[in-house]
């Protein structure tokens, strides 16, 4: 489906803002992977992301609609994301504040 750009501006603005990060640049999708605002549909990309219809026969509105990693999607039919891809924090101490170039990470097989 082809968005407006203001739709796709207000999607991307419903992404989880992380401190650290420039969230003109960087968001999070709700499975934790990194997506960057100028990858929008570069399924290719590390960062690249899209805009998933969360409701089932749900009609495109804002409401319906979240920004995913394009790695990840969502079952409407359960309610929830299906999580390929996440965000990697492996070497980052709990404490510690994400500075450098965010990574994600493919998962194990999920069902």
């Amino acid at each position: 489906m082809t968005y407006s750009q203001k739709m796709i501006h207000d999607v991307w603005n419903s992404g989880r803002v992380i401190a650290e990060q420039d969230p003109a640049v960087w968001r999070q999708d709700e499975c934790g992977a990194w997506i960057r605002r100028e990858h929008y549909g570069q399924e290719a990309s590390e960062y690249g992301w899209k805009i998933e219809n969360v409701t089932a026969g749900g009609a495109g509105n804002l409401d319906d609609l979240r920004p995913l990693h394009c790695g990840n999607s969502f079952d409407p039919g359960l309610g929830r994301a299906k999580c390929h891809v996440t965000g990697d924090q492996k070497g980052v101490d709990p404490h510690e504040h994400i500075v450098s170039t965010p990574r994600n990470r493919r998962l194990g097989h999920q069902a």
